[in-house]
């Protein structure tokens, strides 16, 4: 897949050299920073700072926190004279730990609301239970034996999305698809992108020529889909009508969670589509070359990147789990046999 150039070149770079890129100004009242987080990659999560005009912030994605330690956020804020506890709303694009992780402890050093979108905090309330039923469905999957533990630990009843760092009430205020921010003189939509998770919402501030994408839309990555709690629909599915739903906003400059700035948007979704289409090919392939197959030996004939075999833990079970979905929506999850 071709990649968008980026709009910010120090992004970038600090990228590509493995560091976390200095604070800037998107638009006037309107700061980026970078928060790094545990493992994985990428490596840092970007924040968004959203002044009013009463002189409140709002934080977009406030990032990882290990423990409640707030210092690369106050630092970042500092940096434009500013401090925690000038932040008034903490809008959050969808639930996973590197965006969501350090909004409980902002919220008690600041008083500020935490917003995002009922489906997160259903998914949150009901994580336990979630993460038991996916532990029954990955061990129909016909995973290799010496290889099922650790999926179990990630996907199953092992897996965590952040509940240690997060505290009740989830959310104090509940993120509707068309709803406004409260961000006093600004204008910023929500825009309901399920798939990612059922929850993940994109935030469009079109007087700012700004489009807010969390993990929907990332630069370099195709973020995986079905990745927070369990729903009534196929992620993917969700996902594909959500990349369609950004053709509106080809002017944007677009504002990721993670790698860099970039525009264009309708051409990066139209390319993630086209990536996913091109795996539903290799799924319908699969089904047709064998017969009764588990979801292993389906994924095993798909080109995931470095093949199935060299996956393990996380990678493995979401390239699994991707698998059920690309057959589900084929309408040939029927053909799959629990192992």
């Amino acid at each position: 897949m071709s990649n968008p150039s980026p709009v910010s070149p120090v992004q970038a770079a600090a990228l590509a050299a493995g560091a976390l890129p200095p604070v800037e100004e998107v638009r006037p009242g309107i700061w980026t920073l970078a928060v790094p987080f545990r493992g994985g990659v990428p490596d840092a999560t970007l924040v968004y700072v959203v002044a009013g005009d009463d002189g409140s912030l709002t934080v977009i994605d406030p990032g990882w926190s290990d423990g409640g330690e707030l210092d690369v956020l106050a630092a970042g804020l500092r940096t434009i004279g500013r401090a925690v506890e000038d932040v008034t709303l903490i809008a959050v694009t969808h639930l996973h730990a590197d965006h969501l992780g350090a909004a409980a402890a902002l919220r008690r050093r600041s008083g500020a609301r935490v917003a995002m979108h009922p489906a997160e905090v259903h998914a949150l309330e009901h994580a336990r239970a979630d993460a038991e039923q996916n532990e029954r469905d990955a061990r129909t999957w016909g995973v290799p034996a010496d290889r099922l533990d650790g999926v179990l630990a990630v996907w199953g009843s092992g897996r965590q999305l952040g509940q240690g760092t997060l505290e009740r009430p989830f959310a104090d205020l509940l993120l509707e698809d068309g709803d406004r921010l409260p961000i006093p003189g600004r204008d910023v939509r929500v825009l309901w992108t399920p798939g990612h998770t059922a929850g993940h919402v994109c935030l469009v501030d079109e007087p700012d020529g700004l489009l807010f994408t969390g993990d929907h839309v990332l630069p370099r990555i195709n973020s995986g889909v079905g990745l927070g709690g369990r729903t009534g629909t196929n992620p993917l599915r969700d996902s594909l009508a959500s990349l369609a739903a950004l053709e509106p906003f080809a002017g944007l400059e677009v504002c990721p969670g993670h790698e860099y700035r970039f525009v264009d948007v309708v051409t990066r979704a139209r390319t993630l589509t086209a990536h996913r289409d091109e795996r539903t090919r290799h799924v319908a392939a699969a089904l047709d070359a064998l017969d009764r197959p588990t979801v292993f030996e389906v994924a095993s004939r798909v080109p995931f990147s470095g093949g199935i075999e060299s996956m393990s833990g996380y990678l493995l079970a979401s390239a699994l789990s991707q698998t059920v979905f690309h057959a589900d929506l084929l309408g040939r999850a029927g053909e799959l046999r629990p192992a």
